[in-house]
């Protein structure tokens, strides 16, 4: 294991608040402090890592962009990828997407993961399980495969989030050119959706029975939400999304509501072409904060651990363009400030996740990807 540790102090950066309607909020001021952080790096040389999840026993999956599930064990990165892992398509941001341990892990021992599945011309976003051995996936099936199929290579969403119901949540982008489809309930393109840890549509969703519905559908009019995070002492569910040019959003996702995209957005076209000339309509939500310009924002954990302990109750979201952790203070519901983390190291973070011990693992987005331990000083 290539292990060195780096004390990093927190650039605590204040960011002001944009011009936008008063209905939404986009940065609020934080104070600095003076919090270190301890960065060890567990492993290196993982291709584009997107997922992780960490075992009863401490060890930790990750998952390789290019199709690769890897497993890190008693602190080394194994040289042979897992086997039975799904063939992925990996083309422009497809590939392999996230990985989650069902509920009851311990005694079932079910992996699920998110890819990219199909061909350039016709693709979607799926989800299989399987048994995992300690050095195999088996008994491989599928779970979820979103419809209709695209003919694009981008926005495919995929993280996933089991809920204390055992539910699955599933996040789905727009497929880059199918923007539209992300307010047509009879598509799974811009939605979140609710599943069985079989698949099946989660009973109780809010388009259940409705004809032309998907019943899978939990919330929709997003643009590609890779950012999913609860609070399990309220159940608030979290959820991000990238924007266009400006527009990154955090979301309190409800079921059955409308998130807006692309009828209403906070950024532009990438060519600085208005998309929309509204930023607020009646019967679609406004975000918790959004972004301008954009930290293309790629994953998120609601912080319940003691070791930072000025975090708990706190989001952390990863940033790709933004290369940070940005830690977003919540207090009763509300963004009170925000704290831009790691800013020092200048690299694109993909993905976080808590640790049991309150320590978060961090993925580095490169082709040469680090496993991060962030840990105080």
């Amino acid at each position: 294991m290539k292990n060195h540790s780096v004390s990093l102090l927190i650039a605590s950066t204040l960011v002001f608040a944009a011009s936008c309607a008063p209905a939404a909020k986009t940065q609020a001021p934080v104070a600095a402090t003076a919090q270190t952080i301890k960065v060890t790096e567990i492993a290196s040389g993982l291709g584009f890592p997107w997922g992780a999840a960490i075992l009863p026993d401490g060890s930790i999956l990750v998952t390789e962009r290019d199709g690769r599930l890897r497993i890190i064990r008693d602190g080394k990165l194994v040289e042979a990828p897992i086997t039975g892992v799904p063939a992925v398509l990996n083309d422009g941001q497809g590939g392999l997407f996230d990985v989650a341990l069902h509920p009851d892990f311990a005694t079932n021992g079910l992996v699920y993961l998110s890819f990219a599945k199909g061909t350039k011309s016709s693709n979607h976003t799926a989800v299989v399980r399987g048994k995992f051995d300690g050095k195999a996936l088996t008994n491989v099936e599928p779970v979820f495969d979103a419809v209709p199929e695209r003919q694009t290579q981008a926005h495919f969403g995929g993280r996933l989030l089991f809920m204390p119901d055992k539910t699955l949540i599933v996040t789905l982008g727009d497929g880059y050119k199918y923007r539209d489809k992300a307010q047509d309930l009879s598509s799974d393109l811009g939605k979140i959706v609710r599943i069985t840890d079989t698949g099946a549509p989660a009973p109780g969703n809010p388009f259940e029975g409705q004809s032309g519905k998907r019943p899978e559908i939990y919330s929709y009019g997003h643009r590609n939400v890779q950012g999913i995070a609860r609070d399990p002492a309220s159940g608030t569910l979290y959820a991000h999304e990238h924007g266009p040019k400006g527009g990154d959003e955090v979301n309190v996702i409800q079921p059955g509501k409308n998130y807006g995209w692309p009828v209403i957005t906070y950024g532009v076209d990438y060519s600085g072409a208005p998309i929309s000339m509204e930023n607020k309509r009646d019967g679609m939500e406004q975000p918790l904060v959004y972004w301008v310009p954009s930290i293309a924002p790629s994953s998120m954990v609601f912080y319940t651990g003691s070791l930072f302990p000025q975090w708990k109750g706190d989001l952390l979201v990863t940033a790709l363009a933004g290369q940070q952790i940005r830690r977003v203070d919540l207090e009763n519901g509300a963004v009170k400030a925000q704290e831009t983390l790691l800013t020092e190291r200048e690299e694109r973070y993909r993905a976080i996740i808590q640790a049991p011990d309150g320590s978060l693992i961090a993925l580095t987005d490169d082709p040469e990807g680090k496993v991060l331990r962030l840990t105080p000083n």
